[in-house]
């Protein structure tokens, strides 16, 4: 097997294990587990407070330590032995310190499984920036793939998710052994752990322009966990009177569209940037998130299916245009010197901070919209699109940023 073809089977598997899970289990505690919005919120908050040192920790031993195609065996394993141990729980305080160890182990290998491509591509002579993204496309595919699998296996209510998930965890964990060795770099200008976490870069704040982004990335980030906590428990609502519809029978199927327009985004995001510049890509992004909610809002598995459709299709430029045209906003503002701790930061105000406080309020909006155990989902939505609203309204007042597009440089006023 070439080498290209195996980091393909790595990164299928790397979002495979995800996905086996991450927009199902909302729809397995509420349903199956009966618990409370706060609950599920505060589960998958636990992934924000992974994301706040996990990944910088572990980026800190394979830097110094442990070669980094060990380490992400290792926390794969790990990860999987915590998601076996919770396919057996059903009690929520035990299964929110279970979930938070699984996204301690979890969450780093994301990076982790990055820095093993670009090691291993490098070696052998490759042009980083025009294989991997080849290559990369293939995780998208895993994460798609997992969810057709626990949908057509009809586990998406099911604690049998959490094995799909943990066994192809082992697979991976196991496979990543047989990767050709990434050890720690030898040099004796080794990152911190402070650095590593991305603490170096909290110096940004002193400018007004990276502070307005970073808090407004950390706002937007509130609002990326939220149709993964909530999206499937809102299509099983409807099971009572669209029993019988595609997006009750398959809403794993349904949900999979947003995946597919992510990756077809990410294909725009040069022209978009190039043409509009980023103040204006953000902004885009904010709005998609408003249309995400609002259409979810007045959607419904029968006559308001288009609703539903078009709410997964705009997740993709919701999504792109905010993960990864901010990354590549910091990739050229941030100085030389701290570009990498820029990016930790980045992940700490998203993934980690705006996810956990995103995830614990719309838990906090289901529940005050919950009566009788009956949700007010029309309500909800528009709550949550609301939020992004106001964000659209005051963001282009606040972020000072002017783009050229005959020379692609930026002007600040």
């Amino acid at each position: 097997m070439g080498i290209k073809l195996r980091l393909i089977v790595m990164n299928f598997l790397e979002f495979f294990v995800w996905g086996s899970w991450l927009i199902s289990m909302g729809g397995y505690m509420f349903v199956t587990l009966h618990f409370k919005g706060t609950q599920v919120g505060d589960i998958y908050g636990r992934m924000g407070i992974a994301s706040l040192f996990a990944p910088g920790v572990m980026g800190f031993l394979a830097d110094r330590y442990i070669s980094a195609q060990k380490l992400l065996g290792i926390c794969h394993l790990l990860a999987a032995g915590c998601l076996i141990w919770a396919s057996r729980v059903t009690d929520f305080e035990t299964l929110k310190t279970i979930m938070l160890f699984n996204a301690i182990f979890y969450m780093p290998t994301i990076a982790l499984n990055n820095t093993v491509s670009y090691i291993v591509l490098e070696k052998r002579g490759f042009d980083i920036v025009k294989i991997f993204p080849p290559i990369r496309v293939w995780g998208t595919v895993g994460f798609i793939a997992a969810m057709w699998t626990v949908d057509l296996g009809g586990w998406t209510l099911s604690h049998l998710q959490l094995y799909v998930s943990a066994g192809s965890g082992i697979l991976l964990g196991l496979y990543a052994f047989t990767i050709p060795d990434c050890p720690p770099a030898q040099t004796k200008d080794k990152k911190s752990l402070a650095s590593s976490i991305g603490l170096d870069a909290f110096v940004l704040f002193k400018t007004e322009r990276m502070a307005v982004f970073f808090i407004f990335s950390m706002f937007l980030g509130g609002a990326l966990q939220i149709t993964n906590a909530f999206g499937l428990p809102f299509l099983n609502d409807f099971s009572q009177h669209y029993a019988d519809t595609f997006a009750v029978k398959h809403p794993n199927l349904l949900t999979s569209v947003s995946q597919i327009s992510e990756t077809l985004f990410i294909l725009t995001i040069p022209f978009f940037l190039g043409k509009f510049g980023i103040k204006r890509v953000m902004l885009m992004s904010i709005f998609a998130w408003v249309f995400r909610f609002g259409l979810f809002a007045i959607g419904n598995p029968g006559s308001g299916f288009i609703f539903l459709l078009l709410s997964m299709i705009v997740y993709g430029m919701a999504f792109d245009f905010f993960n990864i045209s901010g990354s590549l906003f910091i990739e050229r503002e941030a100085p030389i010197t701290i570009r990498a701790s820029a990016q930790g930061l980045f992940m700490i105000m998203t993934n980690g901070i705006g996810a956990w406080l995103g995830t614990l309020g719309a838990g906090w909006v289901v529940d005050h919209f919950t009566t009788g155990g009956v949700k007010d989902w029309t309500s909800i939505w528009f709550v949550f699109s609301g939020y992004a609203l106001v964000l659209g309204l005051v963001f282009p007042l606040v972020f000072k940023y002017k783009h050229v597009p005959q020379t692609g440089q930026p002007v600040y006023h």
